[in-house]
């Protein structure tokens, strides 16, 4: 409730249209850079190609600056499929926190409604007991022929 006190606080002190303004002026201004930026990066490339195309031909200048940026496209689609399973796995790790967390806030908003009512101890401390159960069994179980620490399990 004190979350959504202080979000409608934010809105009506105007703190949320000024922090608006702000990143909507800060993504004006970086769009203008980078555009800028590729703009002068075309150029230094056509200067590259001019000063090669004087140097070399102009023939042999188009087939290096072609073969050079198939191979630069290579490279970056071989490293985008190497890095293909870690990223599969932070989101993979991203997706377990964030269920955790909706699980516990879950948890945390239904225990005063559970406290109150009729029956309402029995049923936090039943699954917290069977939770605890679990652990302890865990623990004590025998390491498998797949464990590849035999001894972590004593």
């Amino acid at each position: 409730m004190g979350t959504l006190a202080s979000l409608l606080a934010g809105f009506a002190s105007g703190e949320t249209a000024a922090a608006l303004k702000r990143a909507k002026l800060a993504a004006i201004v970086h769009l203008l850079a980078g555009t800028a930026a590729l703009v002068g990066a075309g150029f230094l490339v056509g200067a590259l190609y001019i000063w090669t195309a004087l140097r070399y031909g102009s023939i042999e200048a188009a087939t290096g600056f072609g073969v050079g940026f198939l191979v630069i496209a290579g490279l970056i689609l071989l490293v985008f499929r190497l890095s293909a399973g870690s990223r599969a796995r932070q989101r993979e790790r991203r997706r377990k926190a964030d269920m955790t967390a909706v699980g516990l806030t879950a948890a945390l908003a239904l225990l005063p409604a559970l406290a109150r009512g009729k029956g309402g101890l029995g049923l936090i401390l039943g699954p917290a007991a069977a939770m605890l159960a679990y652990a302890i069994y865990r623990e004590n179980v025998k390491s498998g022929p797949d464990d590849p620490d035999p001894g972590a399990g004593i």
